[in-house]
């Protein structure tokens, strides 16, 4: 069993940004989905823990190695899919595929060929091998990327905002296959989509401002809901009418705008009760914490 465990993480940039307040949490073998808006620190985060950032304060262990101080360690058990994942172009899929296997430090000709091989083989790609990685379509590309990263069988693959820009069908490709590597190894799932961690997710955890808000299962989050969310579509220059209300989110519906109020009992006319799911959860706990409602928190 493999164990990340960050403690008390903490990331200034130079432009007096803070992307990491004091973030701390532990994951293991599986797959943990990081949600946050963009520019929570979810890929700082990332960077961090795969050591091509160093931190300002705190530490991450993995496996009981400090690997800001030896992030030697970690960049041999890695396997990182960025967010933007660059090609050379005209460069056949294999023959990329070979040559970073090389930079990972694969020497044994006869047994890089045969994982190369391999990978291309589970994520499908086997039959576009000789193809150049340029003129792949964006799943295609997304899963070469999930190839590179399981060079060397890292014992933690980050994957940073994967599913984005993919089409459902690729999207569902590819949450078989981060599935599938999460039996065996650690896989942080960094995304602002929601039904990717509600899919694969066993553990989770929501980023906003550099801040850890809430960390655990996605089930229990949920079950915190349940008998407390209740659903009304109303017309869109009605909606000040609803300001009062502990209002989760709002959707476009049908012309209309579909509401989720949070409450113990039927906050008004027309509303149903219905069963919360991680989206309801997500947009509480960006609420709850947003700057009005801590300011109400403080008695500011």
């Amino acid at each position: 069993m493999n164990t990340l465990k960050i403690s008390n993480l903490c990331k200034t940039y130079t432009n007096g940004v803070k992307a990491l307040d004091d973030v701390s949490l532990e994951i293991q073998n599986g797959l943990f989905g990081l949600l946050g808006p963009n520019g929570a620190g979810k890929s700082s985060l990332m960077r961090t823990i795969a050591a091509l950032q160093q931190p300002d304060a705190g530490t991450v262990l993995f496996n009981g190695v400090d690997i800001v101080k030896d992030p030697t360690y970690i960049r041999k058990q890695i396997g990182y899919l960025p967010q933007d994942f660059g090609v050379y172009p005209k460069i056949s899929a294999i023959d990329l595929l070979n040559h970073l296997a090389i930079l990972k430090g694969l020497s044994n000709k006869q047994a890089r060929a045969k994982q190369v091989e391999a990978l291309l083989d589970q994520t499908n790609l086997l039959a576009h091998r000789n193809k150049a990685v340029s003129s792949f379509s964006g799943g295609m590309r997304q899963r070469f990327g999930i190839a590179q990263a399981l060079l060397g069988d890292p014992k933690i693959v980050i994957a940073d905002e994967p599913t984005a820009g993919l089409d459902p069908e690729e999207r569902n490709r590819f949450h078989n296959l981060l599935s599938e590597i999460g039996e065996q190894v650690i896989v942080v799932l960094s995304t602002h989509i929601v039904e990717d961690v509600s899919n694969l997710c066993t553990q989770m955890a929501v980023m906003n401002s550099g801040r850890l808000l809430v960390h655990g299962e996605p089930q229990q989050f949920t079950s915190e809901l349940q008998g407390a969310t209740w659903e009304k579509i109303v017309c869109k220059e009605s909606l000040d009418a609803y300001t009062h209300l502990d209002v989760i989110s709002q959707r476009l519906y049908a012309g209309r705008v579909k509401i989720h109020v949070k409450s113990l009992v039927a906050p008004g006319e027309d509303f149903q009760l219905v069963t919360p799911d991680l989206e309801d959860v997500y947009f509480n706990v960006l609420a709850m914490n947003s700057p009005k409602n801590q300011a109400v928190c403080s008695g500011n």
